[in-house]
């Protein structure tokens, strides 16, 4: 029984990695396709490097957090960084609060997107609709959409396979004239290799969002296992995608789409079907992800509104305990937002709304590439140096 919960945790975990990974932004397609299909035949094996250098720094950072009993991120950046804490937790915070704007404007973006592409209305409106939306749902709804994270989550996987796997069979002639394509083109491994580091070192944020998992392991080395389990699930999903995006690969409009899975459904099988069902799945998957992103800004932001809220909850059945109270505040305030809160989240989608603006592609490729690029001395090199004295330290030990 014991193997067996272990083993259930390992996967869960890897599980974690794989729906923080694979989004709205994903199930549009936009991400594989800027990345890696439009650095040509690469692209078949790319991905699998971007997810074995990301498989390397979550296993690495979730072993130390279980080691070291450290599972929230502040506490794990300033255990990790050691002396160096002072400097590079607080710059964390501020790689953490990019990335908090980012991704939820990236999900604005892509449900403004689909939504113009479905209605034929302006992206700016459906990018508003969106907006509207996403704010309604994190002022009242962020326990709804909590609780059915984990469904929406593997809808999304579910409805990639359904349009997926069959567009990849049907259109294997597609895929064999996009592979021998690319080949004529002859593009740079450099330029594929260098795509592919930057997707992973952007990828490299969400250590912020595992360390808390780490407390379930029942060992560290347990944090190896899992980490593996997910390079495979996430690398197999990415090829999976970029192989469907090579049916559409030599159409000329393909390289313009923002959002290239509709693309590639509308010109393949069962558009009628898996047309409607993709992009309700990727909005759905924006919304949930602006959600949480919102609502966790919000959080940061009036964290002592929400304490004042709890403390003076009436108290429950088991009079005087904390989680009684805390229990108690949410089922008697679950409506009682406050208007500094409410001014939060509208601050938070408003500038999510401004940032969306610059558009869903520019937003992966240019946002996302710039927050990489903060992570390289905030995250890649203190970890490479943090991995080399290890294992220096290691080997002088059993010499």
């Amino acid at each position: 029984m014991k193997n067996k919960k272990s083993t259930a945790i390992i996967l869960g975990v890897s599980f974690v990695w794989f729906t923080t990974h694979f989004g709205g932004g994903f199930a549009s397609g936009a991400q594989i396709y800027s990345y890696y299909v439009r650095y040509g035949i690469w692209c078949i094996l790319m991905p699998a490097f971007a997810m074995l250098y990301n498989a390397i720094f979550f296993a690495y950072s979730l072993h130390f957090a279980r080691k070291h009993e450290v599972y929230d991120y502040r506490s794990y950046n300033n255990a990790f960084y050691g002396k160096f804490a002072p400097i590079f937790s607080n710059l964390f915070e501020v790689l953490y609060i990019c990335v908090m704007c980012v991704a939820p404007a990236v999900a604005f973006a892509t449900g403004g997107a689909t939504l113009s592409t479905l209605t034929g209305l302006p992206y700016l409106l459906c990018t508003f609709l969106i907006g509207v939306f996403i704010f309604i749902v994190a002022i009242f709804g962020t326990d709804l959409v909590r609780r059915v994270a984990s469904i929406l989550s593997i809808c999304i996987i579910a409805g990639l396979l359904i349009v997926y796997i069959p567009n990849i069979i049907a259109g294997l002639p597609q895929i064999t004239g996009a592979a021998q394509t690319m080949t004529a083109q002859k593009l740079p491994l450099s330029d594929a290799l260098y795509s592919a580091f930057i997707y992973g070192t952007f990828q490299l944020s969400n250590i912020a969002v595992f360390v808390q998992h780490a407390k379930s392991f029942e060992k560290p080395g347990d944090a190896i296992k899992s980490m593996g389990v997910g390079f495979v699930v996430n690398a197999l999903m990415m090829i999976m995608v970029v192989l469907g995006l090579m049916t559409v690969y030599t159409n000329p409009e393909a390289a313009t789409q923002d959002v290239p899975t509709l693309f590639m459904v509308q010109n393949g099988v069962g558009a009628s079907f898996m047309t409607p069902l993709i992009s309700i799945l990727i909005i759905l998957g924006a919304v949930s992800t602006a959600v949480n992103m919102v609502a966790a800004m919000v959080k940061r932001i009036c964290k002592d509104s929400a304490d004042t809220r709890a403390a003076s909850a009436p108290e429950g059945t088991n009079t005087g305990t904390t989680t009684s109270r805390q229990t108690a505040a949410k089922k008697t305030n679950r409506w009682n937002i406050s208007g500094k809160e409410i001014l939060a989240a509208l601050i938070c989608c408003v500038v999510d709304f401004g940032i969306a603006q610059f558009g869903l592609l520019t937003l992966i490729q240019k946002a996302y590439s710039s927050i990489a690029y903060l992570a390289i001395p905030v995250i890649l090199i203190p970890y490479v140096i943090h991995m080399v004295v290890t294992v220096s330290r290691r080997m002088r030990r059993t010499k």
